[in-house]
Order: structure tokens, then sequence, then C-alpha cells
């Protein structure tokens, strides 16, 4: 029994071994993350090619060294060459990018609709592939109307986001036509505007677009407008600055297809509360003013400051200031008092330990409340002899008395001489 244990051990063993090696490999290792930035045309037309560029970024820890891509397509799309199918990209190091081109023809038989297209990738040639489906616009109808849409304004709400903020971007898009019919080459033509489709499209995972795209939605006629919103949200972790989103128009045809700019900004300054007083309490009380600032672009509204330390109670227990604009500054005092039963009682003369004095920031921006602590202040205590002074207020009041009756005996003993 021992001599056939001996050999099962060993082969599980082994078994463990083969496994664990692939696991411990996998840890750190490189990882290809892939974006469709461009569609050309977009829609794709019915019966015509398209052009897909295709990023592809190393989202790992550890370098690719021979990353390839490959698009397998399904109808109604196919590659204009069976050899296209794979692009070799070699080297790519940790977040790195490259660009790869395809070129696939659309059914002339297609239906109009949204279509998948899976796209591969691999980190090297003994590694398997890693395959994504991405959806691909198709067909359009055309129209003979010669109105032009137009990006006329962007509202966005909060105007500037901060990091994990909810909002909206509201676009207006207008027929910038200004009369009913344009002739062209002896031919009138309707200037009225179609906007077959329209949708909001991110160019990273920082910043999310959750409904869908507007399609179908008639006619502008010349000179008119119509408002867009679409619900946007801003990642937890996002960085500060400029993230660009894309608006895509699907107009009367495609020639009047468009893609919009939209940038979207993101700062992560906040309110500020700076004390324009010591913080120092003598005998126990003491009135603690402070400067509030918002360094925030663009308005908070609700602003509200509640101060917090053990031991001590504040009036008003929190301070609401309401909405302020950017850079606006705003000053608030509190009245502290030592509670009756706490743990600061009997103050030495010279003073005791400061404790920590806790601001807590509220606000809103938009519909997002937000709050920030300022937590790095400390309130000093000491006291001071009342009874020294008022002695001396008495001292100098007799003083004051002694010369006036001297002065009282000094006259009256000078008019008995007289």
């Amino acid at each position: 029994m021992k001599n056939r244990t001996i050999p099962l051990v060993l082969s599980l063993l082994l078994i463990a071994s083969v496994f664990a090696v692939p696991a411990s490999a996998s840890v750190g290792s490189a990882n290809l993350k892939v974006t469709i930035i461009e569609i050309s045309p977009y829609p794709a037309q019915i019966g015509q090619y398209v052009d897909l560029t295709v990023q592809v970024e190393n989202v790992g820890r550890d370098r690719a060294d021979d990353a390839s891509i490959q698009v397998v397509p399904e109808y109604p799309f196919s590659l204009d060459s069976p050899l296209n199918a794979v692009q070799n990209i070699g080297g790519l190091a940790p977040e790195k990018v490259a660009t790869k081109e395809f070129h696939l023809f659309v059914d002339k038989n297609a239906q109009k609709g949204t279509r998948s297209i899976d796209i591969r990738t691999r980190i090297d040639k003994d590694s398997p592939w890693s395959e994504e489906t991405f959806d691909i616009r198709v067909g359009t109808e055309t129209f003979d109307s010669k109105g032009t849409v137009e990006l006329e304004t962007i509202v966005f709400d909060p105007e500037v986001f901060m990091p994990g903020d909810r909002g909206t971007v509201t676009v207006t898009l207008i027929n910038r036509a200004t009369t009913p019919t344009v002739t062209i080459g002896e031919e009138d033509f309707d200037t009225n505007a179609r906007i077959q489709s329209a949708v909001l499209v991110t160019l990273n995972d920082e910043v999310t677009v959750s409904n869908g795209p507007y399609e179908e939605m008639g006619l502008l006629g010349p000179g008119d407008s119509i408002d867009l919103t679409f619900n946007v949200e801003v990642g937890e972790d996002v960085r500060d600055g400029t993230h660009n989103l894309v608006l895509v128009i699907e107009g009367n045809s495609f020639d009047y297809n468009s893609r919009k700019n939209i940038p979207l900004e993101v700062d992560s300054s906040n309110v500020r509360v700076i004390p324009s007083k010591p913080l120092k309490l003598v005998n126990g009380e003491a009135t603690l003013e402070f400067d509030v600032a918002n360094t925030h672009p663009n308005e908070f509204s609700s602003v509200s400051i509640k101060p917090t330390a053990e031991g001590v109670e504040f009036y008003p227990a929190e301070y609401f200031i309401g909405p302020m604009d950017p850079d606006e500054l705003f000053t608030i005092e509190f009245d502290a008092v030592v509670e009756d039963s706490g743990g600061l009682e009997g103050l030495a003369p010279d003073g005791s330990e400061p404790v920590n004095l806790t601001l807590i920031a509220s606000y809103s921006n938009g519909v997002n409340l937000h709050e920030n602590d300022v937590s790095n202040l400390q309130l000093r205590f000491a006291t001071e002899n009342t009874g020294s002074s008022s002695q001396s207020i008495i001292g100098a009041v007799v003083l004051v008395a002694l010369v006036a009756a001297g002065v009282l005996v000094y006259r009256k003993k000078k008019q008995s001489k007289e």
C-alpha cells in the first residue's frame, strides 16, 4: 500500500506544479485594450467601403513583445482581402498605444441598422486570442433637402464637473438655412434639415454616457433648432482637465453627416476654510472667525460649515452660507464654549493641551452633494486673572476720589483765610 501511495502523491504534486506556473506568470502581464476611435464614413454606407481606425493600448504592467490585432467580420461586412485580417503591432510597452486601420466592405443588400463585428488581440504568437465585440451603425436614408444642421450651443450642468459627478450635456442643433428653397443648377430644393440620428460618444472609460442615441427626429425648417440632452457621469478617479466627447450627427445624407467635439471640464478644487483670527479660547470661551472661499470654477449651492472639537460646543452648530460664486470669499463666526462636563475642566493658569478642530464643508455642485474636511487645525486654551484687573480699577477709582477730596479741602481752607 505504501509503494502505491508515493507515486500517487508525486503525480499530484507534478500536476499542481504544471497549473501553478501559468498562474504566477500571469501576474502583472501585458493586457491589451481595444477601442474603435474612428469609423469613416459614419454610419457605414450600404454597398461601400468603411474604414475602421482601431487603437490598441497596453493597460498591463509588462511589455507585449509581439502584439497582433485581428478583425473577424460577419455579414454584412467583409474584408477587402483575407490577407489583411491580421496586422502585427510588434512590441508595446505599458501605457503605450498603437493604431491600425482596416477596410471593410458593406454588402449591397444589407439592411439599415446596427451590426456587430469582433476584434481580437494577442500579446505574442504563443498566447491565445482575446476577443471583444463592437457595434457599427449601417445605412442611411438619402434626402434631397439642402438644409444644414450645425451645433449652436453646448450647456453643461454642472458647468464644471468634479470627480464622481453626475450631470447633463445639452446641445442645441440649428438649421442654418435662411430661405425655404434654394436653386442649384436650375433645380429647386427645399432647405429642410433632417436629423436621422445623434449620439454622444466617449473616447475613454473616464466619462460615460448613459442614454442611447436620438433617432428619426423629423424635420428642422430654416432657422429652427432642437435641444438634445445626454446624461453623463464622471468617474471617481478621473483626472482634472478637459475630456473630449464627440457628438456624431447623421443628417440628410452622408454629405451632411458631422462629428462635433464636446469638451467636458473636470476640476477637483473645492471649498477652503481659513482661520482669520487666532484659534484660542480664553477662560473657556471665544469668538472664532473663518474665511470661506469657493476655489472651484463654477458656483456651489447650499454651502455650509460645521465645526467639531472634543469638549467644546459651538454656536451656531452649523453655519449655512447658501450659494457661493467662483472665488467668492465669505467670513463667518462661531461662539466657542468649553462644555461644563467635558474633558477640559480645571484648566491650568498657563493653559491646557490643545484639541483638534475639524471643519466640515458641505456643498452641492449641480445635483451632486460633496463634503471635504479641514482637520489640521487646533484649538488652544488660556486663562486670565480677572480679579487683579478689577482691583486695579477699584484702586484707580479710590485714588481719583482722594485727589478730588484733597482739592476740595484745599479750596475751603483758602476761602476761609480770605
